[in-house]
């Protein structure tokens, strides 16, 4: 892991991807930082993180689109898949490369709440929490960057496919108030997730018959329960998009103010599910 992790570090600097995304996100953030703090006078910089979350989206797809989907074009990652190194040290070692490169930036962003301080007032346990929520919310989008660039070889098709994942997450918040709330949605927006379910199982095992049961055995416990009581799914469909929405942990803490350890957990979760999944695209790739 530690070979591998030196050598794609090395990498991002060498071809100035990472020089250029780490002056990108700190320029972008100072700018804000002298309109919001200094020039406006809010005492919190939470809340200029809070306002240039969206840049995760143009940053992260150009940190991670490399990753393995170069590999697969130059035909190294039959190199790399056939050397004695375990599977999950050469994931781990590009995964910590890349959110290495995240936290360059973010260790510069904590001198921010410092300067603040040295003008007045400044609250530097909502601001460096808002900081820490901001790294682990861009090392969850890395990895489905990383997860994404997996699946293809081609460069362009990782990186426009992990800006339409993450704009699809920055927009979630906004899309639930569309969603319906009505028993009959509830139930059509179960056995969709049930469906969506059984096709990563395809996807990630080629196991059609385990799919296939999956799939079965999910519409058959709705359709009971459906009759059984059907008030359990009112509201459901909602309820289940409002836990999915990964920036609400972050906003708490950012704006509310709240920090809340199970927001901790299910972001430390959420990265791992994704690392593990490219573990399996890899590994399904490696024996087919």
């Amino acid at each position: 892991m530690k070979a591998i992790y030196k050598r794609e570090l090395k990498a991002y600097f060498q071809s100035m991807t990472g020089y250029v995304l780490i002056a990108f996100m700190v320029i972008f953030t100072g700018i804000y930082f002298m309109a919001y703090n200094l020039n406006s006078g809010y005492p919190y910089f939470s809340y200029v993180l809070m306002n240039i979350n969206y840049i995760l989206i143009i940053a992260v797809p150009l940190l991670t689109m490399r990753s393995f989907a170069e590999e697969r074009k130059n035909k190294t990652d039959q190199m790399l898949l056939s050397a004695p190194v375990k599977l999950f040290d050469i994931v781990m070692g590009k995964y910590l490369a890349m959110t290495t490169v995240f936290a360059v930036p973010c260790a510069v962003f904590c001198l921010f709440p410092l300067i603040i301080k040295s003008f007045g007032t400044a609250y530097l346990k909502v601001d460096y929490l808002s900081i820490l929520m901001f790294f682990l919310m861009g090392c969850i989008y890395i990895a489905i960057g990383m997860f994404l660039s997996s699946l293809t070889e081609s460069q362009i098709i990782a990186a426009v496919t992990t800006f339409g994942a993450l704009l699809l997450i920055y927009l979630w918040g906004g899309l639930i108030d569309f969603l319906p709330t009505s028993n009959v949605s509830g139930i059509i927006g179960t056995v969709v997730l049930i469906t969506l379910l059984a096709f990563i199982i395809y996807r990630m095992t080629g196991n059609w018959i385990m799919a296939g049961i999956t799939e079965l055995a999910g519409v058959i416990i709705v359709t009971v329960l459906s009759f059984a009581k059907a008030s359990l799914f009112e509201n459901l469909l909602v309820n289940m998009m409002k836990r999915l929405y990964i920036a609400d942990v972050f906003d708490n803490v950012a704006v509310n103010h709240l920090f809340d350890v199970s927001g901790l957990i299910m972001y430390l979760t959420v990265a791992a599910v994704f690392v593990f999944l490219t573990m399996q695209s890899i590994e399904k790739r490696r024996w087919s």
